[in-house]
């Protein structure tokens, strides 16, 4: 007589919230990818469409136009969902196209928190032209020190932003893998997006604040992690430094 089937006592561990949103978001954009793959679009052109997009909210928020930055933001984080599902659904994956889409999407960062901090850096260079503006702003608490802090922070959320995307590179360009910490690159644009949304106020000095903070700690977990994972016996030797 075969003996019952054993139960696992390890029952599968049910997705996470990242996975049921983007499971979500992929289902609701799907009949897109249908009619991009019948219409011969490239994944490519996606990633070059939403890294020139980025290039576009970087500039709007410079300018001062936060709103339209927001929405250029959510157009190119579109992209971004699209051209890794068309790649799949088209079957073109390969290592260059990942390469290239990192690539593009660690530049497109970058101008996007550049554009804030050029928007408070060109605001400190009109008021020293403009002593009128400095007592208007001096009247609503406004001192022209807080315009360059700001610009300062958001130069230092693209810092943390790119240590976040460099320690898991790093990590898994030494066979560890690495994917641990919340506070990744969707986290970010939605952050940035409702910044934008909100327009110029409290919010936009709160999420640089947030976005600088959480990005150092997320870096700062990877390499927790990672060192853990090389204290492991056995598991840590001489690596040569690049």
């Amino acid at each position: 007589m075969s003996a019952p089937p054993t139960m696992s006592t390890h029952p599968t561990p049910l997705p996470g919230y990242k996975e049921r949103i983007k499971a979500l978001a992929h289902g609701v954009l799907d009949p897109v990818v249908t009619g991009l793959a019948a219409a011969g679009v490239h994944p490519n052109h996606l990633t070059v469409l939403g890294f020139v997009l980025s290039l576009a909210a970087g500039l709007s928020f410079a300018l001062g136009s936060f709103r339209l930055a927001a929405l250029i933001t959510i157009a190119s984080g579109l992209c971004d969902i699209l051209d890794g599902q068309l790649a799949r659904r088209t079957g073109t994956i390969s290592r260059f196209g990942a390469f290239f889409d990192s690539t593009l999407d660690r530049v497109a960062d970058a101008f996007v928190l550049m554009g804030i901090a050029g928007y408070f850096a060109i605001q400190l260079v009109d008021m020293t032209m403009n002593p009128s503006r400095v007592l208007a702003n001096l009247q609503h608490g406004l001192e022209p020190i807080t315009y360059a802090v700001l610009a300062l922070v958001a130069m230092l959320a693209m810092v943390g932003s790119f240590m976040v995307s460099y320690t898991r590179a790093r990590a898994e360009g030494l066979g560890l893998e690495c994917k641990v910490g919340w506070f990744e690159r969707p986290e970010r644009m939605v952050l940035v997006i409702i910044m934008g949304l909100a327009g110029i106020g409290p919010v936009i000095p709160a999420g640089l604040l947030i976005l600088t903070a959480f990005s150092f700690a997320t870096a700062w977990q990877r390499m927790a992690h990672v060192w853990k994972l090389t204290r492991v016996a056995g598991s840590d030797s001489d690596t040569t430094e690049v």
